[in-house]
Formats: structure tokens, C-alpha cells, sequence
């Protein structure tokens, strides 16, 4: 039989969890993102608002990084919700590719793992400006992960285009990530794996 003192404890730790997250925007779009009824064209509508809801933001957060999505061969959106209760976590995410060919947009999905002690819920949207087809076609076909940390450089510069708050991910690929307090001073993405929605596409 469980303690009464034990049993409280679990039952005021739930109730405060779920106070937690039933207050916070992540939560909301994590349950937009689990269980859905919605048709899918009703997914891509959504998943297509949101990135330009996410384009607005970034360009009024950092203005150069317009120039830079708009001489790229292509761009992608990702919006994610993470959440870690004590010793574990992880994070779920949905996203599309806008190629500058006319070809139609790809639609594709994020999965994150963390690991650390701690209790917290984050949301964060990433964006990928592929500055080659080859860095394009890798990200599509093959899936991709971001394996580590990086701490983003103050400027990313080349052939004479500097765009402030930008990361390398990877050869010919740039990265921005926003939180909720605007661009992110160090990129978060450890063990993040992003690939094509076999529903939506």
C-alpha cells in the first residue's frame, strides 16, 4: 500500500504538472500536433500558416536574414514543442521545405531527444536556409540530424554576405532558431532528427 504522505505528494506533483502545461502556448500546439482529425489538407493549411507566421518573425527579429532566405535555393520551417519531467525528455515537431523552383512544398516532421535532470516545457521554431541543391536534396532524401550543440557566431559571413544570429548546421546549410524571447543566443537541437511526412506528402 502507498503512504498517504507518498500518494499526496504524486497527486499534488500531477496536479501541478498539468497546471503547468495546460497554461503554456506548447501545450496547445503540442496538442495540435498528437492527435489530429483534421483532414490533410487541413495539416498542410496549418503547417503552411505557420510558416509564414514563423517568416514574419524572424524577419522583424533579424532583418538580414530575409537577404539570406530570399538568394537561397531553398528554405524550411520547423515548429517544436519539448518537454523534460526530471530525468528524461523529448520533442515533436512538424515543418516544410519552400523550394525556389516551383517545385510543390515537401512536408516533414521532427523528432527530439534530450536527456538531464529537470522539469520544464519549451517551444522553439528552427530555420533552415539551404544555400546549395546538394545541402537540399541531403536534408530531403536522407533525413538529417543535428547531433550536437553549437553556439551560434555573432555574424555568419561569406562572399561578402553577413547574416547576424545565423548558425552552419552543415555544408551549405544555415540555421536560425527563435524562442520565446526572440532569436536564440545558442541553438538547441541535440539528437534532433528531421524527415519526410509519409501522410502529408
Amino acid at each position: 500500500m502507498i503512504p498517504l504522505r507518498t500518494l499526496l505528494q504524486k497527486l499534488i506533483f500531477a496536479g501541478f504538472l498539468g497546471l503547468l502545461l495546460s497554461n503554456t502556448p506548447a501545450f496547445a500546439q503540442f496538442s495540435s500536433i498528437l492527435g489530429s482529425d483534421k483532414t490533410v489538407a487541413q495539416q498542410r493549411d496549418e503547417i503552411l500558416k505557420k510558416n509564414q507566421e514563423i517568416l514574419n518573425r524572424l524577419y522583424k527579429t533579424e532583418p538580414s536574414a530575409k537577404s539570406a532566405i530570399e538568394s537561397a535555393v531553398a528554405y524550411a520551417t520547423f515548429s517544436n514543442f519539448g518537454m523534460k519531467i526530471l530525468i528524461a525528455g523529448g520533442g515533436s515537431g512538424s515543418g516544410v521545405v519552400i523550394s525556389k523552383n516551383g517545385v510543390k512544398p515537401i512536408y516533414m516532421k521532427m523528432a527530439e531527444v534530450q536527456a538531464g535532470v529537470g522539469l520544464g516545457v519549451k517551444s522553439f521554431q528552427n530555420i533552415f536556409v539551404f544555400q546549395t541543391q546538394a545541402a537540399l536534396n541531403s536534408f530531403i532524401n536522407s533525413g538529417w540530424t543535428f547531433g550536437g550543440q553549437t553556439t551560434v557566431a555573432a555574424k555568419y559571413d561569406q562572399d561578402g554576405a553577413a547574416y547576424a544570429g545565423a548558425v552552419v548546421a552543415a555544408p551549405g546549410l544555415l540555421m536560425y532558431q527563435l524562442t520565446d524571447s526572440g532569436l536564440a543566443a545558442e541553438i538547441t537541437g541535440k539528437g534532433t532528427k528531421y524527415y519526410k511526412d509519409s501522410d502529408l506528402n
